[in-house]
C-alpha cells in the first residue's frame, strides 16, 4: 500500500515511518518544516502546511489524490481535531483511509478533565481531577498540576506539596488552563492499544523518561492490565492506535492519559512484535492480523541522517522530493 505520514519531523511521525520501513509498503512523508528529518528519509516527501492554516487540508487532499495514497497516519496531536472533523470528506474526495478517531474521542484524549469525566462516568478507576479555578481543597497533598489541554512530554507538569504553593500557582495567568489532579506514586505503564471496529490487542511497557520522552522501555506481560485495557478501549471506541498511560495504585490500574494516535514508541513496539501501523494496513487489505509480543528491553538512541544541501534547496523550491534512497535509522 502507499502510506502517507504527517508530522515526520517529530517523534511520532518518524516512529511510524520506522515501523513500516522493513515492510513492502511505500511511504510518503509530509511536514510543514523544511528541515523535518522524516522528509529526507522516505521515497517521496512534501513540505506541507501546519494544521492551523487554511492550506492544511487542501494540501493533504492534493497529495493524497496525486500520490494515490491509500492510508494516512497523522503524526501530530495538533492535526487530530482537523482530521477527525474532516475524515469523511477527505476519504470521499481521495479514497484515502484516514487513521483517526471520532471528534469526541479526540476531544477526550486532548483534555485531562474530559478524560477524568469519561472514566468516572463509565465506572473506571480515575485519579480525581479538577479545574484549578474550581479546586477547593478536595485532595491531600502533594497534588499534580498540569495543562488541561494540549500537554506533551510532561511540559508544564508540576508536583505541588503544600497549599501555599498551590495558592501562588493559582495567581499566574496560565493557571486557568490547568487542572489539579490526585497524586499517585504507583509504577507507570505506557500501553499501545489497537482497535479496528473491535479490540485487536495491546502491548504493555514500563519505561524510563528523559525530558518527557521514553528513553528506555521494558515490555512486560500483565494479564490484569491487558483485560482492563480491553474493557476501557471497547467503551472509548477509538479507531486505530490509541496510546494509554496509567499507574498502578494498590494493584488497581488508574489511567491518567489517552493519546488518540500512534505513539513515539511505535517503532519500539514493532521491534517487540506489536507493529500497529502494519496491522492497520493488514486490516485494510483484508488480511489476518497476527502479532506475537516478545518481552524485551528497548534502549533508544540518536541516529544521524545525512542530507545534501541540494536536497534541501530542491525541497524549498518545489515543496517536493522524490526517488530518495535514505532511510531513517542511518544510511
Amino acid at each position: 500500500m502507499k502510506v502517507a505520514v504527517t508530522g515526520v519531523g517529530g517523534g511520532v511521525g518518524q516512529s511510524i515511518l520506522k515501523a513500516l520501513q522493513p515492510t513492502s509498503h511505500e511511504m510518503v512523508g509530509i511536514d510543514g518544516d523544511l528541515l523535518a528529518t522524516g522528509l529526507y528519509g522516505v521515497s517521496s516527501a512534501y513540505q506541507g502546511y501546519y494544521a492551523n492554516t487554511d492550506k492544511f487540508l487542501p494540501f493533504l487532499e492534493k497529495v493524497c489524490d496525486q500520490e494515490k495514497v491509500e492510508v494516512l497516519f497523522p503524526g501530530l496531536d495538533a492535526e487530530l481535531p482537523y482530521l477527525a472533523g474532516s475524515k469523511s470528506w477527505l476519504e470521499k474526495k481521495t479514497g484515502t483511509q484516514v487513521v483517526v478517531s471520532s471528534p469526541s474521542v479526540v476531544d477526550i484524549a486532548d483534555d485531562k478533565l474530559l478524560t477524568y469525566e469519561f472514566l468516572e462516568k463509565n465506572g473506571f478507576p480515575a485519579l480525581e481531577t479538577y479545574k484549578v479555578q474550581d479546586y477547593d481543597d478536595q485532595l491531600d497533598f502533594p497534588v499534580v498540576v498540569k495543562p488541561c489541554q494540549g500537554g506533551a512530554r510532561s511540559v508544564g507538569k508540576k508536583v505541588i506539596k503544600d497549599p501555599a504553593t498551590l495558592e501562588e500557582f493559582k495567581k499566574i495567568p496560565q493557571a486557568q488552563n490547568y487542572v489539579v489532579q490526585e497524586y499517585s506514586t504507583g509504577k507507570e505503564y505506557t500501553c499501545g492499544t489497537l482497535f479496528l471496529d473491535d479490540f485487536i490487542g495491546a502491548i504493555i511497557m514500563t519505561r524510563q523518561l528523559r525530558c518527557g520522552d521514553t528513553y528506555k522501555a521494558f515490555v512486560v506481560q500483565d494479564e490484569k492490565i491487558q483485560d482492563y485495557l480491553q474493557e476501557v478501549i471497547q467503551v472509548l471506541n477509538p479507531w486505530g492506535p490509541c496510546n494509554v498511560q496509567l499507574r498502578l495504585k494498590d494493584g488497581v490500574p488508574y489511567i491518567f492519559e489517552f493519546n488518540a494516535r500512534c505513539s513515539g514508541t511505535t517503532a519500539s513496539r514493532a521491534l517487540a512484535g506489536f507493529n500497529e501501523p502494519l496491522m492497520v494496513c493488514d486490516y485494510l487489505q483484508g488480511e489476518n492480523i497476527v502479532f506475537n509480543i516478545k518481552e524485551m528491553a528497548i534502549l533508544r538512541y540518536w541516529s544521524e541522517l545525512t542530507v545534501s544541501y541540494n536536497q534541501i534547496e530542491e525541497m524549498k523550491l518545489n515543496r517536493y522530493l522524490e526517488n530518495q534512497k535514505n532511510h531513517l535509522g542511518g544510511n
